[in-house]
């Protein structure tokens, strides 16, 4: 592909949208994984005496379901992710290809 191609599509309205909308999602779920992952950081740090209640059995304290549970939100939040790329932004690609001829 020519650079005058390239010139073009990135200045074109889709390419745009479909940059944004791509940067602000991932912005999004980047912030939420962050902030799950360092509240339980900073609720180790600060509180380590919550960690001691017991959930079930006799040894199993609310750390193991809680780290779980985060592994779990990424899992999710990586879902979301997959699931906008292939419905919107694959959308918005195979229309920037039409609108620049392109296979």
């Amino acid at each position: 592909m020519d650079q005058s191609t390239v010139d073009k599509i990135q200045q074109s309205d889709s390419f745009k949208t479909l940059v944004a909308h791509r940067t602000s999602l991932a912005i999004k779920l980047t912030i939420s994984i962050l902030v799950i992952y360092f509240g339980f950081i900073l609720l180790i740090a600060f509180d380590p005496a919550f960690f001691k209640t017991i959930v079930m059995g006799t040894n199993i304290t609310i750390g193991v379901p809680m780290g779980v549970g985060i592994i779990l939100a990424a899992f999710v939040l990586t879902g979301i992710y997959v699931r906008k790329a292939n419905s919107d932004f694959d959308a918005l690609s195979d229309q920037i290809k039409a609108e620049h001829h392109l296979s």
